[in-house]
C-alpha cells in the first residue's frame, strides 16, 4: 500500500512500550503496527514546513530563509540560556518568544546512551524524553521560566554531558545508572537562583521502546543521496526507524521531506 506525505516527527503515546504514528497527507500509521514489514521509503520532493517553498531544507523542516527568521528556530531553542523573554526583550517575535519561555520548564537526568542533562517544557514530559531514546528519566529541578532552566543546565553540563550518543542509543547497550544517586551528586552544583525550584524527591519514569532486534552498526540513510530505500522495519526507539540490514532513518531530522511509503 502506497501512502505520501511531508515528513514531521512521528507523534507517541506513554505506554509500554511506546506507541509511534507516522502523521502523512490523510493518514495516520501506527508504525508499531508495522514492525516485521518491508518498508519502501522514497524521496519525492522538499516542502518547507512554515511556507511549503521546494527550496532545500536547511535545518529543523524549513527551508534557510525561513529558518533564518522564523521564532521557532532561534538560539534559544537549542541554547535556553539564551532566553530574553523575562526580561521583555524580543529576539524574533516577543508574542511567540513569552508564550514558549514563559511557562514551567523541567531540568531533567535522562539515560539514553549515557547519563545526561537536559531542559524541556513541562508540557513536553515525557515527550522529550521519548524522542532522545532515553530508557529512564528523571525531573530534577522544575523553574517557571526557560532562562533558569537554561542558567541550570549550563552550571549542570560541567560534570554530566548535555549530549546523546545517537549510535549507542540505538544499539540499545547504555547500562542502569541509578538517576537518583547522579541527582544526589549534582544538587551541590545547582545554581543559587534555582536551588529552590530543586525536586528532592521525585521518582524516574522507565520506558520501553517497540524494538525487535537492535543495531549492532547502525548506519544512517539520507534519502536525498539514496533516493529509494527497502528494508523490513524491526523497531522504532527516539525518532528513528531500524531496519534488519542495520540501516536507521531519523524521521525528525528529515522534516520537510515529502516521501512515499510502500508497505509490503
Amino acid at each position: 500500500m502506497l501512502y505520501q506525505g511531508v515528513l514531521t516527527k512521528m507523534e507517541t503515546e506513554f505506554s509500554q512500550p511506546i506507541q509511534y504514528f507516522l502523521v502523512l497527507e490523510n493518514d495516520v500509521l501506527n508504525m508499531n503496527q508495522l514492525l516485521n514489514k518491508t518498508l519502501t521509503l522514497s524521496f519525492v520532493k522538499y516542502q518547507c514546513l512554515n511556507c511549503n517553498s521546494e527550496a532545500p531544507i536547511f535545518r529543523q523542516g524549513f527551508c534557510k530563509s525561513c529558518f533564518f527568521e522564523l521564532p521557532q528556530a532561534a538560539d534559544w531553542i537549542m541554547r535556553p540560556e539564551l532566553s530574553k523573554a523575562h526580561l521583555d526583550q524580543e529576539e524574533r517575535d516577543l508574542d511567540y518568544e513569552k508564550r514558549v519561555q514563559l511557562q514551567p520548564h523541567i531540568v531533567y537526568l535522562a539515560n539514553s546512551s549515557n547519563v545526561k542533562v537536559g531542559v524541556t517544557r513541562k508540557t513536553q514530559v515525557p515527550t522529550r524524553w521519548i524522542d532522545q531514546g532515553a530508557q529512564e528519566a528523571l525531573e530534577i529541578v522544575e523553574v517557571p521560566n526557560r532562562y533558569l532552566a537554561g542558567v541550570t543546565e549550563v552550571a549542570l553540563k560541567k560534570y554530566v554531558s548535555d549530549k546523546t550518543n545517537w549510535r549507542e542509543m540505538l544499539k540499545g547497550t547504555a547500562t542502569d545508572e541509578n538517576l537518583e544517586d547522579w541527582r544526589q551528586r549534582l544538587e551541590t552544583y545547582i545554581p543559587e537562583e534555582t536551588k529552590p525550584y530543586f525536586l528532592a524527591n521525585q521518582k524516574s519514569l522507565k520506558l520501553e521502546f517497540p524494538v525487535h532486534k537492535y543495531p549492532e552498526k547502525p548506519k544512517s540513510l539520507n534519502l536525498t543521496k539514496t533516493p529509494v530505500y527497502s528494508g523490513v522495519l524491526k523497531g522504532v526507539k527516539g525518532q528513528y526507524l531500524i531496519f534488519e540490514d542495520n540501516t536507521v532513518f531519523n524521521v525528525r531530522s528529515n522534516e520537510g521531506l515529502v516521501i512515499g511509503l510502500n508497505i509490503s
